[in-house]
């Protein structure tokens, strides 16, 4: 499931296999604690959350992994050290395995987008 025509997050989590659908609800669960005053949508056939009609988080399941999408370079940057051993793209971080996902990281991740607006790539 790369892409999904699901028209909210509930519907798109129905739809996940079933091995992921905790870890993709737990990401969820932070990312609405720690995102105030963020919009909760679905873009490009997943979940994300925007600030000023801007998204800047989002997560979906890929064919081999979770993806977490942090389109804050300014973010990345101030956690390079951190992110240093993680399996990342340009603009997301890889979990292959749902129950390896390091949920302090990215609740920190989430906690410095939501300190203040910034760039997204």
């Amino acid at each position: 499931m790369v892409r999904s025509d699901a028209g909210s997050v509930d519907g798109y989590l129905a739809e996940v296999p079933e091995e992921r659908r905790a870890a993709l609800a737990r990401l969820r669960e932070l990312c609405r604690a720690e995102l105030d005053g963020f919009a909760e949508m679905m873009a490009y056939g997943m979940p994300a959350y925007e600030r000023d009609g801007v998204a800047e988080i989002a997560f979906a399941s890929q064919k081999q992994y979770i993806s977490f999408y942090l389109m804050r370079g300014d973010v990345r940057e101030a956690f390079e050290d951190r992110l240093a051993g993680q399996d990342m793209g340009k603009g997301c971080l890889r979990f292959r395995n749902p129950e390896r996902i390091d949920y302090a990281l990215v609740r920190d991740l989430l906690k410095a987008v939501a300190a203040a607006p910034g760039p997204v790539c």
